[in-house]
């Protein structure tokens, strides 16, 4: 298990918008952290009240908004038009193109989310989007499946061969994944305090496991993570 905390991200406060990057994205460059497996892009993002990104392109990358608190105003090329609130996850397909802006939808709280991006495992796809609410009680001490290479439990669809699962857990409860063989995996505190395999874990820390084996996850205190169940790393695209 390795290792990747919080203070270590790259950051960008841009006044409106506050950034922590786990991997290398614009101006934020380490050649030790580009991704990891299908994993390319996990910012962690602050935006201010009435404040948000204008009209931009994306294209070959599948992404995943995972709003915290606040509610996010989208809009794009597809005529998709949505307000996003905490426990909403929103999928996109760029494929050959799309173009959306995001806003903060209030006048006087910030929004909090997690901006993903998983490399496709084919190019030039039609673009696409999808948006669903997964509820706390679907979260509570149990892993909900939220996006996945099909739609099984209701999941998001993806493009990739990988699986992103959520959890909301009580103080001391605990809760175990176990990694197939020729698995990564990837795991993100978004909020409280965890031992995973007996290694303490903060709000922002994220834990990697690069072959298959048994993840063990104790709340310190009432906890939400992500879990993203990845191809073996030798099978990047």
């Amino acid at each position: 298990m390795q290792l990747r905390k919080s203070n270590e991200r790259g950051h960008a406060n841009h006044g409106w918008l506050d950034s922590y990057h786990s991997f290398s994205f614009a101006d934020y460059y380490d050649p030790k952290w580009m991704g990891f497996s299908a994993l390319r892009v996990i910012n962690e993002d602050v935006i201010a009240p009435s404040k948000g990104f204008g009209t931009h392109a994306h294209h070959d990358m599948e992404i995943i908004t995972y709003v915290i608190s606040g509610e996010l105003a989208h809009k794009d090329s597809l005529g998709n038009v949505e307000k996003l609130r905490a426990g909403e996850v929103q999928r996109m397909t760029a494929g050959t193109g799309i173009e959306h802006s995001e806003f903060n939808a209030s006048g006087t709280t910030p929004v909090h989310l997690l901006q993903i991006w998983i490399e496709p495992n084919q190019l030039d796809l039609p673009p696409s989007y999808e948006d669903k609410i997964f509820t706390d009680e679907q979260k509570y001490n149990q892993w909900c499946l939220l996006v996945s290479s099909d739609t099984q439990q209701g999941a998001l669809k993806i493009n990739q061969n990988m699986m992103l699962y959520a959890t909301k857990l009580s103080e001391r409860n605990q809760l175990n994944y176990a990694l197939k063989p020729k698995r990564s995996a990837y795991v993100q505190v978004v909020q409280g305090a965890v031992e995973i395999n007996e290694q303490h874990l903060s709000a922002g820390d994220a834990a990697l496991f690069e072959e298959g084996e048994s993840i063990e996850i104790l709340a310190l205190n009432a906890s939400e993570l992500l879990l993203f169940d990845l191809p073996p790393i030798k099978d990047k695209p």
